[in-house]
């Protein structure tokens, strides 16, 4: 299951997780994060043991943003034991988002 993340949890829940860890960076009322939400849901089922999934609501987490230097919803970052790794930017489709899990 997904979590939600803000600066309070963000070290605990990212940084020092273990694993794969996909930090979708999404804003209220965006299409395409709406369109990416049931996307990351299908992806989260598929590889419940191999990854985790962070939200991060843009509109109220303003420091992260500013820090991991997201300048549009939606981004995901990808993070292997801590580190970011790779990140995409706007209307993703599934292939995309399994081929850099597959490379992590």
């Amino acid at each position: 299951m997904s979590v939600s993340v803000n600066k309070d949890n963000f070290f605990t829940e990212v940084t020092k997780a273990d694993g794969l860890v996909i930090v979708d960076f999404y804003l209220d009322g965006c299409v395409p994060c709406k369109r990416l939400s049931p996307i990351l849901y299908e992806i989260e089922k598929e590889f419940k043991d191999k990854l985790k999934i962070a939200k991060i609501n843009t509109g109220f987490n303003k420091e992260l943003v500013d820090e991991y230097e997201v300048l549009s919803a939606p981004t995901l970052l990808f993070f292997k034991n801590g580190e970011e790794k790779e990140r995409l930017h706007g209307a993703l489709n599934k292939a995309q988002i399994i081929r850099v899990i597959n490379q992590y």
